[in-house]
């Protein structure tokens, strides 16, 4: 089976230089050896375990923990058909046994030709759109028989290739920006690069953008002086006794 080509190696290493930690780009390349072959194969998670210093059993526990990743054959076109709550109301059941026997596979299986891989889903977040799916996780609402089968004849013919790309393929957009960590890297914008701070204001511009300035020393002393009269007005003696207790005011001493 297919290890990263040569180009997705180095997609792999640009990824990784992105991290302070090499093991945190395991996601992402294996995204990228998904987008390769349409699902990981053991030679593909082998190689993203030499690229990240990590073993094989790592990678695949990750792998095999999360949804969006395959381990196991996908169709071109995986094709996820939501049934919670609002599809489920909507007759998102119906359009799951529609879709059975339209592509004459089980929920879970993968048509003879390797064209379609059908699954039942958790909501897919359409819910305004229900009965939805999505196709290579690109996303179809309202989806009724009629237009189920219109939907499958055209990804068959190739008419929204455009539109829906090979599974796997997350972005075809491929980034050309970004920061390495810690080392600054040819054709991509620095950190010493970056444009010097401003300088902090003076205080005659504080003054002009109207900010609040300190209060001079007589008004400082002034509010201490107030506040002490309302802590301890001058003809109540709340000072303590020597025996720890404090005589209610107008009463015996």
């Amino acid at each position: 089976m297919a290890r990263l080509t040569p180009e997705n190696v180095q997609r792999a290493r640009d990824t990784i230089a992105l991290y302070p930690e090499k093991r945190s780009a395991l996601i992402p390349i294996l995204h990228l050896a998904q987008e390769q072959d349409g699902w990981l194969t053991e030679d593909a998670m082998a190689h993203v375990a030499e690229l990240l210093d990590l073993t094989p059993a790592e990678v695949y526990g990750t792998a095999s923990f999360y949804d969006m990743l395959f381990t196991e054959p996908v169709g071109k076109h995986l094709v996820s058909i939501c049934t919670n709550i609002a599809c489920l109301i909507n007759g998102g059941y119906e359009l799951l046994e529609h879709a059975e026997q339209s592509l004459g596979v089980r929920a879970g299986a993968t048509t003879p030709d390797n064209e379609f891989t059908l699954e039942e889903v958790e909501c897919i977040a359409l819910c305004g759109e229900a009965p939805c799916l999505a196709v290579n996780w690109r996303f179809f609402g309202s989806v009724t028989p009629e237009k189920f089968d219109a939907l499958t004849a055209d990804l068959r013919a190739g008419l929204l290739a455009d539109e829906v790309p090979p599974h796997g393929t997350l972005n075809r957009v491929r980034r050309t920006v970004g920061l390495t960590a810690g080392v600054p890297a040819t054709g991509r914008v620095a950190v010493s690069e970056a444009p010097a701070p401003a300088p902090p204001p003076t205080p005659t511009e504080k003054d002009q953008r109207g900010e609040n300035q300190p209060a001079d020393a007589a008004a400082t002393e002034t509010a201490v002086e107030e506040a002490a009269a309302v802590q301890d007005p001058p003809d109540t003696d709340t000072a303590p006794t020597a025996e720890g207790s404090r005589p209610e005011k107008g009463g015996d001493a």
